[in-house]
């Protein structure tokens, strides 16, 4: 095979020199070029909700495509992001008001950051610091690595980084030195807002706290007029085991950043949603107050139409009902891992579950995440350690025997990498 001039994300291309081709997807399987069946465990990098190719989805992508495939979104409107807009607002957790799209959930973020600063700015309080959890992670640009935390992802870019805020990690049944921190930060009158991924942090480590604890966190920050951000880029549309991860606290925050899963997968598209006083600051006849943040492809109408017709299979299939299903499948498959002495610190919220591999290197960079992923490749199964942390994530459409299959054959990689 000839050499590929393609830099690959997230990929050490010295240790990694060949991709596999995929060739076609459906349901919760890919296939590549070689016929090798692959079960999608982590539902591509955590996108495909439903599965690969929902019909109802591709259908909507086709017409749209034939009717208008971009326009200028400065200007200029249209039905698929009007109808989707209009959809997000009656599923958000109440008092969001205001949805503006971007691409990606990195875009969505530093969005949602631009927002909580300017809205300081043109109210004309001087509030400019931002608080977030420890062990965050939020994306790839310079304000997402920012609020995400210090380490291996971003420690070659830390001269363009600016300083925030951290709140230690609320432990289980130890929450109490986050709440003190988050109190004293937010007494100081400086601060912004603070922002979090609502039960779960993904790339930090699939690290679950309870929903009591992100309850007291959003009362910490309106007791202090502080703005609540709630990033559920990857726990949105069911995740967590509830459509947004914000229900189970019965919170509603002040921004909401939603991608991934808001296409069912299909197509990248991003929003982020907040309260009106927040737009009411923006909106003068004074035109520094803009907001000033665009991409080229904001509120692409092909997306969009992916994006309704995603609202429109929640509406119209059962998907709360195979979330139920997975979550179950997976709270099985975990009862029978929990004695065995290979794993440890075993947990799972809604279809996620996550362990480390015990008694090897722990971290990001532990060597056993390149031969457990090549192991499991081999046996058709796509799994994508992040280091000793194993974490199975399949789209809704998984069936039992499918889940069970993957456990399986994690098991037989396991031994063969620890051997």
């Amino acid at each position: 095979m000839t050499s590929s001039p393609i830099w690959h994300p997230f990929t050490q291309h010295a240790l990694e020199p060949a991709m596999r081709h995929i060739r076609k997807a459906e349901g919760a399987w890919l296939e590549a070029d070689d016929g090798q069946r692959i079960f999608d465990g982590i539902s591509s990098w955590w996108v495909i909700t439903h599965g690969h190719r929902h019909p109802k989805i591709v259908a909507a992508i086709e017409r749209q495509a034939s009717k208008l495939d971009q326009v200028i979104f400065a200007g200029f409107t249209h039905e698929p992001a009007e109808a989707l807009a209009a959809g997000l607002l009656k599923i958000v957790p109440e008092g969001l008001a205001h949805v503006f799209f971007s691409d990606s959930g990195s875009t969505s973020v530093e969005v949602a950051l631009k927002m909580a600063l300017g809205y300081w700015k043109n109210i004309g309080a001087s509030r400019t610091r931002v608080l977030a959890l420890e062990h965050a992670y939020h994306g790839d640009t310079i304000g997402t690595m920012s609020a995400g935390a210090r380490g291996v992802f971003n420690a070659a870019y830390e001269p363009l980084l600016f300083d925030v805020g951290r709140v230690p990690y609320p432990k289980p049944h130890h929450a109490q030195p986050t709440f003190d921190a988050l109190e004293i930060a937010c007494r100081k009158g400086d601060v912004a807002a603070f922002i979090c991924e609502p039960l779960i942090l993904g790339a930090g480590g699939m690290l679950i706290y309870d929903a009591e604890t992100l309850r007291e966190m959003h009362r910490i920050c309106k007791a202090h007029d502080v703005l609540f951000i709630a990033d559920e880029v990857m726990t949105c549309f069911g995740r967590t085991g509830t459509v947004f991860a914000c229900e189970q606290a019965g919170i509603s925050p002040d921004i909401l950043c939603l991608s991934k899963g808001l296409t069912g997968g299909s197509l990248p598209l991003a929003v982020t949603l907040c309260i009106p006083e927040i737009y009411q600051a923006h909106f003068s006849t004074d035109r520094s107050r803009t907001f000033f943040h665009s991409s080229s492809y904001t509120a692409n109408p092909v997306a969009c139409a992916a994006a309704e017709a995603n609202l429109k299979v929640w509406r119209n299939e059962p998907v709360l009902e195979r979330i139920i299903a997975l979550s179950q499948h997976q709270a099985i498959c975990l009862n029978d891992l929990e004695p065995d002495p290979r794993f440890a610190n075993v947990r799972r919220i809604g279809t996620i579950a996550a362990f480390e591999l015990a008694q090897t290197q722990q971290g990001y960079l532990a060597d056993v995440a390149l031969n457990l992923r090549a192991r499991l490749l081999e046996k058709g199964v796509l799994l994508r350690p992040l280091g000793s942390t194993i974490y199975i994530m399949p789209p809704y459409c998984t069936t039992k025997a499918e889940l069970t299959s993957v456990y399986s054959a994690l098991s037989e990689a396991v031994d063969e990498v620890l051997a």
